[in-house]
């Protein structure tokens, strides 16, 4: 079951909503939330026992969930150290728990010299055990940063990949997102982003409303499937505003969404001239400040060019999108290692929901 929406991770089952796997379940419906992710192992360990009774805790907040029709997703804290014995328990932990599926978290034990073979034994085994299950790998927000982590034997077989875009002591959850993405679309294998925000309070630093509303809607513009935040109990404790302001924003889903301005987005950040050149008519016209083409070998190498010599790679995000059955307006931004977009204004003029007319107006800022 792919993951759609808002998520919630939660790290330890009776520091949430006092341990009331009810409440918990509740909360999340009123939230709105899609899916929760719940530690299920600790590297070798079970997570989530409790230690008086040794009961399991995860069983009943699954039913719960379940019965709320909220998907329920279990993550591991992975070492490396054992490669083999942290496979099979989170395997035997997934399959006992029937779960929707698995994220691994992996972070600083593996930035060590020589833990490429542990990353890829542990992955490995996993994914032969769980050969249909989603999988995805939860560690850093910027590849550039951790160059010695083993990206390429987590990532060869992930479903997708969930990095930690926590902003703690700044400001700029927006910005930040499309760094990691930017950054990631160099790291083999490319693979779909679903982020995590910041939901709690460190030290002196917290998330605000304004900033998880930012992540959210910056996620939204860049076509994410879902999104999800860390964690459960801090925030519900420490930042109830930030709870309530996640609980309120209303996500749209983008599966499915076959408006032309989505299509569009998507072949912005697909790089892909063939892709864009199919929104158009035949005899469709491109006008942009320095240049007016039209027909379809012209409009193709116009975004042929544009990606190559001006925003490789770049990172694109709407807002603002408005319209009717004939226009589309929208504003854009696009980031790339190279440049900056930020006043990106567009007008789409539709025929048979085709584009017919497209004026494009923008600058392109050096870094």
């Amino acid at each position: 079951m792919p993951l759609q929406g808002k998520g919630f991770f939660i790290w330890k089952i009776p520091y949430c909503e006092k341990g009331d796997v009810k409440a918990i379940a509740d909360l999340a419906a009123q939230a709105g939330l899609s899916h929760i992710l719940i530690k299920i192992s600790d590297g070798i360990v079970d997570y989530n026992i409790d230690r008086t009774t040794k009961k399991d805790l995860v069983p009943d907040l699954v039913q719960e969930m379940r019965t709320r029709k909220i998907a329920v997703w279990g993550w591991q804290y992975v070492y490396g150290y054992s490669p083999t014995g942290e496979a099979d328990k989170v395997v035997q932990r997934t399959q006992k728990l029937n779960l929707d599926g698995l994220i691994v978290n992996a972070e600083n034990e593996f930035k060590q010299a020589g833990m490429e073979k542990a990353a890829w034994a542990y992955m490995k085994r996993i994914r032969t055990a769980l050969p249909d299950l989603p999988i995805g790998l939860s560690s850093y927000r910027y590849p550039s940063l951790h160059r010695q982590f083993p990206w390429r034997h987590f990532l060869e077989f992930c479903d997708f990949n969930m990095p930690q875009v926590y902003w703690m002591g700044a400001n700029n959850p927006g910005d930040q997102l499309v760094r990691c993405v930017r950054e990631f679309q160099s790291v083999t294998p490319v693979r779909p982003i679903i982020p995590t925000g910041s939901a709690f309070k460190q030290g002196n630093w917290s998330a605000t409303s304004q900033e998880v509303e930012q992540f959210l809607t910056t996620a939204q513009s860049l076509n994410f499937n879902a999104a999800n935040f860390w964690e459960w109990s801090n925030t519900r404790r420490l930042l109830p505003e930030v709870w309530d302001t996640i609980s309120g924003y209303p996500w749209e889903s983008m599966s499915g969404v076959n408006d032309i301005s989505q299509r569009y987005l998507v072949g912005l950040n697909a790089h892909n001239p063939e892709q864009l050149a199919a929104l158009y008519n035949p005899n469709a016209v491109h006008i942009t400040r320095n240049e007016t083409i039209q027909g379809l070998p012209a409009i193709r190498q116009w975004y042929d060019n544009f990606f190559r010599q001006h925003l490789p790679k770049a990172v694109f995000a709407m807002s603002g999108i408005s319209g009717d059955k004939i226009f589309r307006h929208f504003a854009w931004t696009a980031t790339a290692a190279t440049g900056k977009v930020l006043d990106g204004s567009d007008t789409l003029g539709l025929a048979e929901d085709k584009i017919a007319f497209h004026y494009s107006a923008f600058s392109i800022s050096k870094p």
